[in-house]
């Protein structure tokens, strides 16, 4: 039996609870159970040998999203059941999202995803944090909070993502782990849809699902980045649910708006571009550069000529070549989060791959930079150091500093080839918290964002909801503003993803309150920025979504 390729890294040797993030190195777990055993070549498995059958059961779980009730496993005979147990920081879970809808788009009616959402970090036990995430994500299924991991340890899950497929008689048929399995999937879905047929149990009407609304009074839906520049008093941010750019000047008056927010890969002009969750940005002269994340690719806004077009990446992921560079319209990417440019090069936080990349404006090439692509925190030379989901970036003109998001650290990556990577604070893949002090002593929660002043890191403690303030010279860490523990709401911040500093102000992308939020460095006075200028995107709910 083949087993899974993922990264071991991140498991904990905590007693009650062993999860990892499953790598996507392309193979899937192979040996169907039961009635479906003969498929072949692609087939489903569990992680440690035959399991016994096992039925649907959500007993144990807390909230329910996206519908108006529990969920009965009752309720779902006569359709297949796909349980996709994943959590909302998870790079892996998130790149499975896009093939769930595929599958869901595929048999209407028919299949019926359910996410168990069992948590790694914190914050993400709070079912306001998970209900946000379905919002930012487009999730149209069924979510529970397993809080407590015991619907996941009922099934014996060792990895997010891990998928289980049930038939339209509620049996468990089989599992798989990682990202990249939407053939293995629909192969089994469409035996079983078939078999239920045969057996004339099979449902297709709609299942009565109530999508979670959200209304923001700002033109913003989750921004996930902001960049503040000085020099031409502009601040671009990326206003990634809504997928496009919104360009105003340090006061928010409208300058210009990329992206026409329909979701999409198109270049063209600012009023017909289209982009998938745009993140971090790098501005060069009169030219931005984008990370597309959703779409894999960086794209170049021409300010003057208000147009886009893309210079990075093929629009599809790339969950393998993490050694290959080359021509970068050739070279497929995998989830840029963050830009950064130093010294005629854009580094690429490449989140997917756990590494950083860059990008040669001039030669038009991308190439690794630094890191082996294994998901965990481990310093040294450039290609033996490793990140996790590595997500936000800033520079002191020295050293590259890295907003490491799934070890909550953050890292010092020299732009010298032949340096070493070291933690500046950060002890592992399951080491967090709310802690300041010095160094080993300092723990963060899934950090996304940093900015560099006057020898200080700005860091975005993003699952605190808080701005940390680290020397990087003396391993130091306190709070600069956020919250104490238990503060009653609403809180200060909601978990922001950026920040960027223009002059003494700094800039906050704060992503769940879908604003701009704006400090002075010396007074710590913050105001949110008024947004002058920018139209609200409308959200028309379909037919299904109104139920």
């Amino acid at each position: 039996m083949l087993r899974p390729i993922a990264c071991l890294a991140h498991r904990t040797g905590r007693a009650l609870l062993h999860p990892y993030c499953a790598a996507a190195f392309g193979v899937a777990f192979l040996l169907l159970i039961g009635s479906l055993s003969h498929a072949q070549p692609l087939s489903l498995t569990a992680t440690g040998g035959d399991p016994p059958r096992r039925g649907l059961d959500f007993t144990g779980g807390t909230d329910w999203l996206n519908v108006d009730k529990a969920i009965n496993p009752a309720d779902l005979k006569g359709r297949i059941v796909l349980v996709d147990f994943w959590t909302l920081c998870c790079i892996n879970c998130i790149h499975t999202l896009p093939d769930l809808a595929k599958l869901e788009a595929k048999y209407p009616g028919v299949l019926v995803v359910i996410g168990v959402h069992s948590p790694k970090f914190d914050n993400e036990k709070k079912t306001e944090s998970i209900r946000k995430a379905v919002l930012r994500y487009d999730i149209k299924h069924p979510v529970i909070n397993d809080a407590d991991h015991k619907i996941w340890r009922r099934y014996g899950v060792e990895s997010w993502p891990t998928l289980i497929l049930f038939d339209a008689e509620g049996n468990y048929v089989g599992e798989t782990s990682g990202e990249g399995n939407f053939d293995v999937l629909d192969q089994n879905i469409e035996k079983l849809v078939k078999q239920a047929k045969d057996k004339k149990l099979l449902k297709d009407t709609p299942f009565p699902f109530q999508l979670i609304r959200e209304k923001a009074d700002s033109p913003l839906f989750f921004p996930g980045k902001v960049l503040a520049d000085a020099k031409s008093s502009r601040l671009f941010i990326a206003d990634s649910t809504n997928n496009r750019i919104v360009i105003t000047d340090l006061q928010g008056k409208k300058i210009a708006v990329a992206g026409d927010s329909a979701e999409g890969f198109k270049d063209g002009d600012f009023t017909k571009a289209r982009f998938s969750d745009p993140q971090g940005m790098a501005l060069v002269d009169e030219t931005l550069y984008v990370a597309d994340r959703k779409n894999h690719a960086l794209r170049a806004l021409d300010l003057k000529a208000k147009a886009v077009k893309t210079v990075a990446g093929t629009g599809e992921q790339d969950r393998y070549s993490r050694n290959r560079g080359g021509p970068g319209l050739k070279i497929g990417l995998n989830s840029p989060w963050d830009l950064l440019y130093h010294d005629k090069l854009i580094y690429i936080a490449m989140a997917g791959h756990h590494q950083i990349w860059t990008y040669d404006p001039a030669g038009g090439t991308v190439d690794p930079f630094s890191g082996n692509g294994r998901e965990t925190i481990v310093d040294g030379p450039h290609k033996f150091a490793s990140f996790a989901q590595p997500s936000g970036l800033a520079t002191d003109g020295k050293s590259l500093y890295v907003a490491d998001s799934e070890t909550s650290s953050v890292r010092a990556v020299p732009f010298d080839p032949t340096g070493k990577v070291s933690t500046i604070v950060g002890e592992g893949l399951f080491e967090f918290g709310d802690k300041d002090g010095i160094a080993d002593e300092v723990r963060l929660q899934h950090a996304l964002g940093v900015a560099y002043k006057d020898g200080k890191l700005y860091v975005a403690d993003t699952y605190n909801s808080k701005i940390k303030l680290i020397d990087p010279d003396k391993r130091s860490c306190k709070t600069f503003l956020g919250d104490p523990p238990g503060w009653l709401k609403p809180k200060m911040f909601n978990e922001p993803g950026g920040v960027s500093i223009a002059g003494n102000n700094l800039y906050i992308a704060d992503t769940n309150n879908h604003r701009i939020c704006v400090v002075d460095l010396t007074t710590k006075a913050m105001t949110t920025l008024d947004i002058r200028g920018v139209d609200a995107v409308k959200r028309v709910m379909t037919a299904k979504e109104k139920k």
